[in-house]
């Protein structure tokens, strides 16, 4: 599939759930693995959708892209995932034009992330876009649009201090731990799911329980074992999870499974466990935390953990919403001169013809310009392109283009 190059901004659509309205279990039947991706560009022509990418996190599911009518993006996630078009229209947000364009930019620059300023976001925006551009998904609308805004959240973390102390999912699972672990001297770490925010938990754990008794597994075991020669951990295949489990005194979990992969079975009468889990759908059987050996704490628990650091953030977003207010304005501007090139291009086809013209040839006789056909074609193009973006300039652009044709010729 090949995405179109030319879009109306009027069908620019962005629909999702995120964590305003809905909780962790609702989230996760609306959730997109890499599998589920794939399946969603598969189907997205039966669709009549051909721009789009998914963002999925364990705060929000949300595609962006064009359609005739936000329903299309609708059905097609619903129609993927294990979520229904009812639930998720009761629930949803959708935007359209300049307002979806704006939402690019707050979720890029973690003003819409549960954890305000949470820049984990940013590695979730660029795989999510570079999937959909590997299949053919992202013209140059989308392209522009999210460098734009990746350029804004720079900016933000830059010149402001939103991003300011260390507050994100991963870290506050390790504000957790400390709270509930005041020593966690001699206690053992299972860390379940090395993907991007399990890495990120990892390294916290490291850097700020300052602790290497940390077990690592992952489905792919070459990468939980590339990870834990890196950090110098330990790691152990997937088939030994349940003697894992047992060992543990903290367990994390971070993994992209559709389904529970500890299950309450695993946790009986192992001892006392806290589990945390980052994943969305949840890892943990949500029974387990039914056992009174078991503290089973989730993403939602834990983005509610208040801070200096996070009221520090806060008096930094009216400023952040400046920096993305100048790069929107540099973006519709892009837009609007866009929006000329159907124009332009026809306009440089009249004026080559123009210029094979006998009448043209006769009246030039007298006067053969020292510039050559094209370079005289494009400073027009260039002139009209310039007034047209600058003066928002109508009316009768061919006469007019045709004048300055015939004034470069004269002086040359």
């Amino acid at each position: 599939m090949q995405a179109q190059s030319t879009k109306s901004i009027s069908d620019f659509y962005v629909i999702g759930i995120n964590y305003r309205k809905t909780d962790a279990a609702i989230r996760g039947n609306f959730a997109v693995n890499t599998d589920q991706y794939s399946e969603i560009l598969t189907k997205a022509g039966d669709f009549a959708l051909d721009e789009l990418f998914v963002l999925s996190t364990c705060n929000r599911t949300e595609i962006y892209g064009f359609a005739g009518c936000a329903d299309q993006m609708i059905a097609l996630l619903c129609t993927v995932t294990a979520g229904d078009i009812s639930t998720f229209k009761n629930l949803a947000y959708i935007k359209n034009g300049q307002t979806a364009v704006e939402h690019v930019y707050s979720v890029a620059a973690g003003l819409d992330s549960q954890i305000l300023g949470d820049y984990e976001i940013v590695g979730q925006l660029k795989n999510a876009v570079k999937h959909a551009r590997e299949k053919g998904f992202i013209g140059s609308f989308l392209e522009r649009v999210v460098n734009s805004a990746l350029q804004a959240s720079k900016g933000i973390k830059n010149q402001t201090q939103i991003s300011g102390g260390t507050v994100s999912v991963s870290f506050a699972a390790i504000q957790y731990i400390k709270e509930f672990y005041p020593s966690i001297l001699g206690k053992k770490i299972l860390l379940l799911g090395t993907g991007k925010i399990g890495k990120n938990t990892c390294k916290n754990l490291i850097d700020y329980l300052d602790t290497h008794n940390i077990t690592l597994i992952n489905r792919t075991q070459e990468k939980a074992d590339a990870l834990a020669k890196e950090l110098g951990l330990a790691s152990a295949p997937l088939s030994d999870l349940k003697e894992n489990i047992e060992a543990a005194e903290i367990i994390l979990v971070a993994t992209n499974s559709p389904k529970p992969t500890i299950l309450k079975s695993h946790l009986e009468n192992t001892g006392d466990k806290l589990i945390i889990d980052l994943s969305i759908p949840y890892n943990v059987e949500a029974t387990a935390a039914e056992l009174e050996n078991v503290q089973l704490v989730n993403v939602d628990e834990l983005s509610k953990l208040k801070d200096e650091t996070l009221q520090k953030r806060e008096a930094e977003v009216p400023r952040a919403k400046e920096i993305i207010a100048e790069h929107i304005e540099e973006l519709m501007e892009w837009y609007a001169l866009r929006k000329h090139v159907p124009f332009l291009k026809s306009l440089k086809t009249r004026l080559k013809s123009i210029h094979s013209c006998n009448l043209y040839l006769q009246a030039a006789h007298g006067y053969i310009p020292a510039e050559t056909e094209d370079d005289r074609i494009q400073k027009v193009i260039n002139g009209m392109a310039l007034k047209m973006r600058q003066q928002n300039q109508y009316g009768c652009q061919y006469l007019e283009a045709l004048n300055d044709y015939m004034e470069y010729s004269k002086a040359n």
